[in-house]
């Protein structure tokens, strides 16, 4: 009975703190680099705490109510992870000639193609998830 009284409230603040959550999103990035620098792995940490945080999600040991707020936070505010990689830009102005065109080229068919690839992707999984249901019906 203890038990459940100290997690509860812990539970709470972290369904309903967007820091805390953002925290937590922190703490498995952080878990990732050292797992990824201790163990040798070719993997970004960032890689590597995703993979945490989706082992935890598959296995039921935490809800997606519990970074979601914190994702979608930082999700809404990515323009700003990304305005020193702008500014650095500045600093290469190769960048903007026949250099910067390529690399754009290549951004642009590269982005197209993971997207094409995981709408492919989720349209199948869905196909196949329609398909079972159907055959779970009858059965």
């Amino acid at each position: 009975m203890m038990h459940r009284n100290i997690f509860t409230p812990l539970q709470r603040l972290l369904r309903r703190n967007r820091l805390v959550q953002t925290g937590l999103l922190g703490l498995f990035w952080t878990a990732g680099e050292i797992l990824a620098q201790a163990s040798g792995l070719p993997l970004p940490g960032g890689i590597v705490g995703m993979a945490l945080a989706l082992a935890l999600f598959l296995c039921g040991g935490l809800k997606v109510g519990s970074v979601k707020r914190g994702a979608n936070w930082m999700l809404a505010e990515m323009l700003l992870f990304f305005v020193p990689a702008v500014l650095a830009l500045l600093d290469h102005r190769e960048l903007f000639g026949l250099l910067g065109l390529k690399i754009f080229a290549i951004i642009a068919v590269s982005t197209t193609a993971v997207m094409c690839v995981t709408a492919l992707t989720v349209d199948l999984c869905y196909r196949w998830t329609e398909r079972d249901d159907g055959r779970s019906v009858v059965a």
